[in-house]
């Protein structure tokens, strides 16, 4: 079954890059219209200009002013908006004894606030959609933790349980609540890791190798269309086995 999103109107953080970027590019080439938000506008345009169907939108997700012209520029764009996909992230690596107070709340606001922030703010126009979507880009250090990354863990396992507890409570209004938590994915973050870490990270994957930034988006793509219709509260892990 080939996945047809035509109509249907998606926002997408973090979108200029990375898996972000990916995801704009998936859902636009499936018929949506696409809001690519982030903060960098050159990357931006170069993925709206891609895509065709699309507009970019500066926004500093940890702003609420921001987040909410985000959404009515989408909103006054299209129409509508059916499909939210929240995975603008940032990381600040360092052991949990020498983390900075400035370190754990940049990662928190952007990682776990800024999703809360849209699905706040985008609660209305979701409602009124026939098909609505919200899927938030989880990871499995909010699974299993990792070293360093406490407050990236803390995030990411937040936004999953904020996941399930919004699935139950969109479920009245047919609304599909659903993260994607990827492994380890060939990204400009993942390119600024010690090449020793990264070759003894592969290692412990089964499938021996790097996720791709698509491999991601596709799943998310699943989770935007008709396909999972039945599908809420869920964590789709897309790592290669890492984490089973």
């Amino acid at each position: 079954m080939v996945i047809d999103l035509t109509g249907r109107t998606a926002l997408v953080t973090g979108a200029s890059r990375g898996i972000g970027r990916e995801i704009a590019l998936a859902l636009g080439a499936a018929g949506a219209n696409v809001a690519c938000v982030a903060t960098n506008e050159t990357l931006l345009g170069e993925v709206v200009a891609k895509i065709g169907k699309a507009i970019a939108i500066k926004c500093d997700v940890s702003k609420p002013p921001e987040v909410e012209a985000a959404v009515q520029k989408t909103v006054q764009t299209y129409g509508g908006l059916d499909i939210l996909v929240n995975n603008a992230g940032v990381t600040r690596d360092n052991l949990l004894i020498r983390m900075k107070e400035e370190e754990w709340d940049t990662v928190l606001t952007v990682n776990l606030k800024a999703a809360f922030l849209f699905m706040k703010i985008a609660s209305r126009p979701l409602l009124k959609s026939k098909c609505g979507r919200i899927i938030n880009i989880a990871s499995v250090a909010g699974i299993m933790g990792n070293l360093g990354q406490a407050n990236y863990s803390a995030s990411k396992g937040g936004l999953i349980a904020m996941t399930k507890s919004a699935a139950r409570e969109y479920a009245s209004r047919a609304i599909c609540v659903n993260a994607v938590a990827p492994g380890f994915i060939r990204t400009d973050m993942s390119a600024k890791v010690d090449p020793a870490v990264v070759e003894q990270a592969v290692a412990a994957i089964p499938f021996k190798r790097m996720g791709e930034p698509a491999e991601i988006a596709r799943a998310v793509l699943f989770l935007a269309s008709d396909l999972a219709s039945y599908v809420t509260g869920q964590v789709i892990v897309v790592d290669g086995g890492m984490a089973m």
